[in-house]
């Protein structure tokens, strides 16, 4: 007792019980925790299998751009943290793959490699490299759940310079371009508010939070179901058209009165 009792009060004791410590934490960790790729799969996916298939996706589809480690090229950028998220926006609203690179990659039909499988797989992939923002879920896209009015607030705060105040989109600088908002599903707009696509910032749960991105997802969602009391909405793109089309419909109503009334003068005459 005396001999381990000396050990105990020995300067370096303290240190060697902290290292002990920290192994014993390390080990147990290491045990119990799924390792780093397989966490992130899991949370973009599910399935222990979709990060290998996604890799072949990505080697066979994407990385002639983005390179075999999706480290980026000249051609694309690097895709290390983008997450989960920024994929399945890309990929499902078809803007990837890009086969003419532009200004901005443009919205068109999804390529016909992709399906909800294929999408996850690649999703999966991109998300173990590096974790980044992860698909929402469906609860956190449901317009039925979300307050239209405080959505329409935010969305009037942070959007309509861009976007329009109904979401119909607008010219940007440098041939870029705000799109529409009109074909984009709930998840998609939740998912370009995290991760920011072509020239829109990124609206972190700290600025937004889901709760209101939530908001703003039904309060776009519901415009669309709006009717038109005029007649034509005439894109809604705000009063520029409908001053040039009452504008150009005036005019001609103006000069085919002027000809009917000429016309009629010149038979009294007659």
């Amino acid at each position: 007792m005396t001999r381990i009792t000396a050990r105990r009060r020995h300067p370096l004791a303290r240190y060697a019980v902290l290292l002990l410590a920290l192994g014993l934490v390390g080990g147990f960790y290491t045990l119990l925790a799924p390792s780093g790729e397989r966490a992130d799969a899991a949370i973009a996916s599910g399935r222990a299998d979709d990060v290998a298939e996604g890799k072949k996706l990505f080697e066979q589809s994407c990385s002639s751009c983005h390179g075999m480690n999706a480290e980026g090229t000249a051609q694309g950028p690097t895709l290390v943290g983008v997450g989960a998220a920024a994929v399945d926006f890309q990929v499902s609203s078809g803007r990837m793959p890009l086969a003419n690179p532009g200004a901005q990659a443009p919205r068109k039909p999804p390529a016909p490699w992709v399906n909800g499988d294929t999408i996850r797989q690649l999703s999966a992939y991109i998300q173990s490299l590096g974790g980044g923002p992860t698909v929402p879920t469906a609860e956190q896209v449901d317009p039925a759940k979300g307050n239209k009015a405080r959505g329409g607030e935010l969305f009037r705060a942070n959007c309509i310079q861009c976007h329009n105040f109904v979401g119909s989109g607008g010219a940007l600088t440098q041939g870029k371009y705000a799109p529409p908002l009109d074909q984009a599903s709930p998840a998609q707009i939740y998912e370009a508010m995290i991760t920011g696509p072509q020239a829109m910032p990124v609206f972190n749960d700290s600025i937004i939070t889901p709760e209101e991105k939530r908001d703003m997802i039904a309060y776009i969602v519901g415009v669309r179901e709006e009717p038109n009391p005029g007649g034509a909405g005439l894109g809604r793109i705000g009063p520029v058209t409908e001053g040039l089309v009452a504008w150009i419909v005036g005019i001609s109503l103006l000069a085919l009165a002027a000809i009917w009334i000429t016309a009629k003068k010149r038979q009294a005459h007659q």
